[in-house]
């Protein structure tokens, strides 16, 4: 009789070790990034998160750029199942949408003054999440996206030398972001070139272009920008906001439990303060390291640029909204939290500005 219980209780271990086994889930994640590049390092934070929420059922393995399909198609690899997820910034997807752009880099602030702490505040709280949620189905793709990553506000860029007019900016064939970041320089007389990462530098020493912006001074400096160029300009208007996300599959997404689901979605919540807290330490260090140590000289941004960027960022935000409905039903949820919120945080910040400034002006 012992006998006979203790073979039960070993075929019931035996049962359970495999029903754990069946439950268990690797997610690959193709970036459109290399593995050295900042974004990964944050990623990975998400997926041990992830990984520790479920009690390692779900366990999530980045893959670099290239690794199954090049950048440019990984949402649609996505969407087909070629690979299970990927990471990228919805605005390289506007070409799709015009409206992706507003969740992944709502052009000089949506034009309504809205930085990447009081997108966040929309996003979570203002009804950006449902719309969000609903930009895959109007593109018509099979996914579920986690917004992951907020980046901006992004620099101006790179020069080879200073600029102190936009007649100065318009003389350089610039690399931009896809999309409506980019056309937008257009329409202010730059030669706005648009390319992946991987192919900046490349195109800065070979000279396809003479200038560049990619992120923010920790990302920059881990492209190698400083070997090229030595003139930073901090402040710009393209990217105020940015946020990178996770494609995951629908169908994959589909057969995870609703326990799983809801850890990614925390996780990924998590990642959102995280990674803001994460990037302003680290863009301290570098940009200290990069004046200091590598000859790069900081300026300020031609005062000239900002009138002209933010008439046509508006101008063609108004066009988009005139010709697409969920566009326009996206930015006017946006407009409608920013005449609530702006005002507030803007007064606030330009105090905590003044404060800081007051201190980095007396180092």
């Amino acid at each position: 009789m012992l006998k006979q219980t203790m073979r039960a209780g070993l075929a019931g271990l035996c049962l359970l070790a495999s029903g754990a086994a069946a439950a268990q889930i690797t997610i690959r994640v193709q970036s459109v990034l290399p593995t050295k590049a900042d974004e990964i390092v944050m990623v990975k934070d998400f997926a041990a998160n992830v990984a520790a929420l479920t009690g390692g059922e779900v366990q999530i393995e980045v893959l670099p750029d290239g690794a199954i399909v090049s950048g440019r198609d990984i949402l649609d690899a996505v969407d087909k199942g070629l690979v299970e997820a990927g990471f990228a910034w919805t605005h390289y997807w506007s070409g799709k949408h015009p409206a992706a752009m507003l969740f992944g880099s709502p052009v000089a602030g949506a034009g309504v003054g809205i930085d990447n702490i009081a997108f966040l505040s929309w996003y979570m709280n203002g009804g950006g999440r449902d719309l969000y949620n609903q930009l895959w189905d109007e593109m018509g793709l099979n996914i579920k996206g986690l917004m992951l990553q907020p980046v901006g506000p992004e620099a101006l860029g790179w020069f080879k030398e200073p600029i102190n007019s936009m007649d100065d900016f318009r003389q350089y064939r610039f690399r931009t972001p896809p999309g409506i970041p980019g056309q937008t320089y257009k329409d202010i007389g730059v030669a706005s070139v648009a390319m992946g990462g991987g192919d900046i530098l490349p195109a800065l020493e070979k000279g396809v272009i003479d200038a560049a912006e990619w992120c923010c001074p920790k990302p920059d400096s881990v492209f190698g920008f400083q070997k090229v160029l030595k003139h930073y300009y901090l402040q710009g208007l393209h990217q105020v906001v940015v946020n990178a996300d996770m494609y995951i599959n629908k169908d994959v997404w589909n057969k995870l439990t609703d326990h799983q689901k809801r850890a990614m979605e925390v996780a990924a919540d998590a990642s959102l303060i995280r990674s803001l807290s994460y990037r302003i330490f680290e863009n301290g260090k570098a940009l200290k390291d990069l004046t200091e140590n590598h000859g790069v000289i900081l300026h300020d941004t031609p005062a000239d640029y900002f009138p002209a960027y933010m008439n046509a960022a508006r101008a063609s935000l108004e066009k988009n909204a005139s010709q697409n409905a969920f566009f326009k039903k996206v930015w006017d949820s946006q407009r409608a939290f920013a005449e609530i919120a702006v005002p507030f945080w803007a007064g606030a910040q330009t105090s905590n500005a003044q404060l800081g400034k007051a201190f980095a002006d007396n180092q």
